[in-house]
């Protein structure tokens, strides 16, 4: 590919997007509602005439269907009045002064916004009699944004005291692949926030770190599937927000807990002879403590956790049958011991009525040792032909800072919000490998030091309407990942030392979008877009002995648009399209091969370009009391799918797993949820999503480390997932929890992964007048959580199943001060 300047914007073209509508109105087992605290109703009265305040006039707002008393304020100075907590409903603004004519304006509080700003009002001096003003009601019990589910982390009883991933296991529409990726819909194109920022945490456009962030750091999880145009274009599939822990009551307040248990508590598969014993019983620790000092208009915030979770992190038995007859049988096993804490501080201070700012700041240090063992086997294990064993000594340090300052105009809601953000992620890594052979003995080794800087600007502006509101915004980000990689071989070595060096990854990335909100008593509107371009470009020092310098630019529109229709009070129907775009992460493009594995190799692609995808969905939704039933069809179409491709070096039983962009791919697939009581003590969350995958006929060059043509056909194959969360409510305080998980077969761009199955269990007691708890839980207790991957290559055949560990015991305990 032709070399690109990073000084010099290459663009790609502006491309017309058909704007459809849209819309997704949240899932059934979703706690996510209308705002807490209801909706702010904000306007100003003024003279019709002359534009001057009416000061300190009474202004009261009345239920259509009955002129029932809501709510009733005096304006101020400048003629404003603002009512917060109200619900959802049809009302009637009522304003009354001698010498003007009495004021009747129908108000529709809706579910889009939690601002509503009716603007000015104008009052006319001239009396006149006004028809009678007949608004029928709408009010229902349940009020649900359109584009979120929120997932309370305390309700996870059976996987309390882990990682944010096993907590997001739980989470309906969400699976966790086995190589640890979080999925919606069957893609793993997704992004974690935190408190609704990108930082190194958890990646900036990946996933990083979430197997080991400790979950009682957490308040809640919220799964977007629809994300609006405020958001970066990034992840098709969908947005994770983690919300972090918070506490809004006044003087000290905090909470303090303690977590410990137990996994791999027996052997699933025994070891292929001649290496080092699994991890058994591997300990689990988790300590949390957060504290929150409140007074006058400053809040102090300060919380930490640690991790300490020893695992036995892969145990992948595998066969390889190659067409020459060769036949390979193979064992990669990693025991991995990790600690990770993380201590997160700040301050919110408001300078008065109209002015905040807010300053936090997070560090993270993980620590992981793995230990590894990989026999290689000939045919009935009669000779061992390799013996590979490694010790990754791997230290990840974590930095980031926020500061946003918001000015709160005239009138709730309508507020600028001005952001500023650093992050820095440090992966310092060093590999020691033993590599045994019938021939002798060879010691190699290699040290990687990457550190990631993240400069961020954005400014969001928010104006509420009559019937909706209108956002704003402008965004910025520059990005920068010197990495340096060092190989040290020895005798025998199988490493390739020139693909060593140095590489550069910039990226720099600015946006502006705009939405804007429309909301009736039957019809919700919405539609946004955002213009982004990207200019990414990654250098290569020029001796490497298979990639070049390369990159990629574009400047682009991504439009969202949805639209529901509320058929009545308790059924709302649905549509929503949008356009998104998956950039590739550091690592995909990343040149350094890596040799946890000596016979499958992974290795990146700097000649990766983004994959755009469009997708189209239909949902419905009925409420009632105590419950409801949400369905939805989707289709999502992926142009320049991404993937990792296998191939075989000629001459060689060696396998190179290399990202690709493997042309067109397809999913289509509905899901239904259902959440409600069977009973007063028994509460059931249902959910299950089918879907079929399809991926276009392909051919592509793997390059590494010498050209190897690979070409698959067309495949199809329909998937999909269930859930079924059971809580009973029991005497004495006691909830039991039963979370049943099952995920079909899935569809691989070079083969298969079978069915897998899980029962995870929980009990948690609320103590101490609600001031303590105690949790028990235990996951996969019936020990079913594993799958059959089958991969194909161009002559050869892989089958695998990995008994990691995935059955662990906890027991935990939380106090409130």
């Amino acid at each position: 590919m032709r070399r690109r300047t990073h000084s010099r914007w290459h663009a790609v073209g502006l491309r017309a997007v058909v704007l459809g509508m849209a819309g997704i109105v949240g899932a059934a087992s979703a706690a996510a509602a209308q705002p807490a605290g209801g909706v702010t109703l904000s306007g100003r009265l003024q003279d019709a005439d002359s534009k001057a305040p009416l000061s300190y006039m009474t202004v009261q707002l009345l239920a259509a269907k009955d002129s029932g008393f809501v709510a009733g304020r005096l304006t101020d100075e400048a003629g404003g009045f603002s009512m917060s907590g109200l619900r959802k409903g049809s009302y009637v603004l009522v304003a009354r002064r001698v010498g003007y004519r009495p004021l009747w304006q129908p108000v529709r509080i809706g579910e889009l916004s939690p601002f509503l700003d009716v603007g000015p009002v104008a009052l006319h001096r001239v009396p006149q009699a006004l028809a009678d003003v007949v608004v029928t009601a709408a009010a229902d019990g349940v009020a649900e944004t359109m584009d979120r589910k929120t997932f309370s982390v305390g309700d996870n009883i059976s996987q309390a005291g882990g990682s944010v991933l096993q907590a997001m296991s739980t989470v309906p529409g969400v699976t966790v692949g086995q190589d640890g990726k979080v999925l919606l819909r069957g893609s793993d194109k997704v992004v974690v926030l935190i408190d609704g920022r990108q930082t190194a945490l958890t990646g900036f456009g990946s996933q990083a770190g979430l197997d080991n962030l400790p979950a009682s750091a957490l308040e809640r999880i919220e799964v977007i599937n629809a994300p609006g145009a405020r958001y970066d274009a990034n992840a098709s599939a969908g947005i994770i927000n983690l919300v972090l822990r918070r506490e809004e009551q006044r003087g000290l307040s905090g909470r303090v807990g303690l977590t410990g248990g137990a996994g791999a508590l027996w052997i699933k598969r025994r070891n292929l002879p001649t290496i080092r014993p699994q991890f058994q019983r591997t300990p689990k620790v988790n300590p949390s403590a957060s504290v929150n000092y409140r007074t006058g208009t400053t809040n102090l915030f300060l919380q930490g956790d640690w991790l300490y979770a020893p695992t036995l992190n892969k145990n992948e038995f595998a066969t390889r049958t190659y067409d020459d007859g060769t036949v390979i049988e193979q064992q990669v096993k990693r025991n991995r011991e990790t600690s990770f804490a993380t201590v997160t501080g700040g301050v919110d201070h408001a300078f008065d009525g109209r002015n905040s700012v807010r300053v936090s700041g997070r560090f993270g240090r993980e620590k992981i040792l793995d230990e590894g063992d990989n026999p290689y086997f000939g045919p009935a294990r009669q000779t061992r032909l390799r013996l590979w064993q490694f010790l990754e000594d791997e230290v990840k340090y974590t930095a980031y800072g926020n500061a946003a300052f918001v000015h709160r105009f005239p009138g709730a809601g309508h507020a600028l919000t001005v952001h500023a953000g650093w992050s820095f992620h440090r992966e310092d890594e060093r590999y020691a490998f033993t590599n045994t052979l019938p021939t002798g003995v060879g010691r190699d080794s290699f040290a990687l030091l990457s550190d990631e800087r993240v400069w961020n600007v954005d400014a969001d502006y928010v104006k509420p309407l009559r019937q909706g509101r209108l956002e704003l915004g402008l965004a910025g980000r520059y990005r920068t990942i010197p990495a340096n990689m060092r190989f040290f071989a020895g005798v025998n070595s199988v490493i390739d030392s020139a693909a060593g060096g140095w590489a550069l990854y910039r990226e720099v990335i600015p946006a502006a979008y705009g939405t804007y909100v429309y909301e009736t008593s039957r019809l919700e509107l919405e539609g946004g877009i955002r213009l982004e371009g990207v200019d990414v470009a990654y250098d290569v020092q020029p001796a490497h002995p298979t990639y070049r310098s390369d990159g990629y630019r574009y400047l682009q529109p991504f439009p969202n648009v949805r639209a529901a229709w509320k058929l009545d009070d308790a059924h709302k129907l649905s549509l929503f399209v949008n356009r998104r775009v998956d950039r590739p992460n550091e690592v995909d493009i990343r040149i350094f091969p890596k040799y946890d594995e000596p016979e499958l190799i992974k290795v990146g692609n700097p000649a990766l370009q983004p994959q755009f995808t469009t997708t189209l969905e239909l949902g419905y939704k009925a409420s009632w009391r105590g419950g409801s039933l949400y369905g939805a069809a989707f289709h999502r179409v992926v142009d320049g799918t991404i993937t990792r491709i296998t191939t075989r070096a000629p001459g060689s039983p060696i396998l190179y797993n290399v990202f690709q962009n493997a042309g067109r791919s397809r999913a289509s697939g509905a899901e239904v949820a259902w959440q409600g009581s069977l009973t007063r003590r028994v509460g059931l969350d249902a959910n299950a999503s089918v879907f079929e995958r399809t991926f276009d006929a392909f051919t592509v060059l793997n390059r590494y480390p010498v050209p190897v043509l690979h070409s698959a056909a067309r495949e199809r194959l329909v998937s999909g997932n269930a859930k079924l969360n059971a809580t009973l409510t029991a005497s004495a305080g006691w909830q039991v929890q039963l979370m049943n998980t099952y995920l079909a077969p899935d569809l691989l761009p070079q083969g298969r992964i079978g069915s897998r199955y899980s029962l995870d269990v929980g009990a948690k007691a609320t103590i101490q007048r609600g001031r303590g708890e105690i949790v028990v839980n235990a996951t996969d207790v019936l020990n079913t959580n594993q799958a059959q991957r089958t991969i194909r290559g161009t002559d050869f055949r892989m089958v695998s199943t990995d008994f990691l560990e995935t059955q662990v015991v906890r027991v935990g305990y939380g106090l409130k001060f």
